[in-house]
């Protein structure tokens, strides 16, 4: 029976349906034997790739707020050009 109050992890479903006497025998507490290296290239993956995606953020949030500015001045300047 499960205890009451855990967490599900969604790596957990996955490692569930790769294999779920992988996953039951984890869940003993066995330990994986030559996946350590795999395991440790596909953390150092994910941290990458999560840097990636917040300097793509960051990237975002700049283009988004250089656009804002370059239209208050296009508007800025047809104002002046308006007024004669």
């Amino acid at each position: 029976m499960a205890e009451r109050g855990k967490l599900i992890r969604a790596s957990e479903i996955g490692e569930y349906v790769f294999c779920a006497r992988a996953w039951w025998l984890r869940a003993q507490g066995a330990e994986a034997t030559g996946w350590s290296e795999a395991r440790e290239r596909g953390t150092a993956w994910h941290r990458e790739h999560g840097r990636g995606v917040k300097s793509a953020r960051r990237l975002r949030r700049l283009a988004t707020l250089a656009t804002v500015l370059a239209a208050l001045l296009a508007l800025a300047i047809f104002a002046e050009w308006w007024r004669g």
